[in-house]
């Protein structure tokens, strides 16, 4: 059996998008790829992430934030960025590894109350599911 191909989500804190891409595709690809997340500036996994993925039944409460310097000699296959600021300051992979960047607005930016916040995470999960589903697999599939 071949090795499973390494799949990395960078964004600028690893405490939400990121995050919540991580666990979705995971979850969709059930564990084709290896999955990991990680920030230019890490910080701290969001709850409202937690919570808008427990939502749909996924599990990403024991992840913590990480740096992208935490994989800079890992062999990834593919590099997900998936806002602009990440994508901006990505450090350098080999040539190998396929760059791919589809930006999400950031919920943590999101000000009010826990349900809007909430809200707002619940969003921008739908919004990385489709593109998991939709989009994401298809340019991995066609390589």
């Amino acid at each position: 059996m071949s090795e499973k191909k390494k799949v990395l989500v960078l964004c600028t804190g690893n405490s939400a998008r990121s995050q919540m891409a991580e666990g979705l595709l995971k979850h969709i690809t059930q564990n084709e790829y290896e999955v990991f997340s990680a920030g230019t500036k890490p910080s701290i996994v969001r709850p409202e992430a937690i919570k808008a993925l427990a939502e749909i039944g996924i599990d990403i409460s024991e992840n913590r934030s990480k740096s992208v310097d935490e994989f800079v000699n890992a062999e990834i296959d593919y590099v997900l960025t998936v806002c602009d600021n990440a994508q901006e300051n990505c450090p350098y992979f080999p040539a190998k590894t396929k760059v791919i960047h589809h930006s999400f607005e950031d919920p943590a930016e999101v000000q009010g109350d826990e349900e809007t916040r909430v809200e707002a995470f619940r969003k921008i999960r739908d919004e990385i599911k489709k593109y998991f589903e939709n989009d994401f697999v298809k340019i991995v599939e066609t390589e």
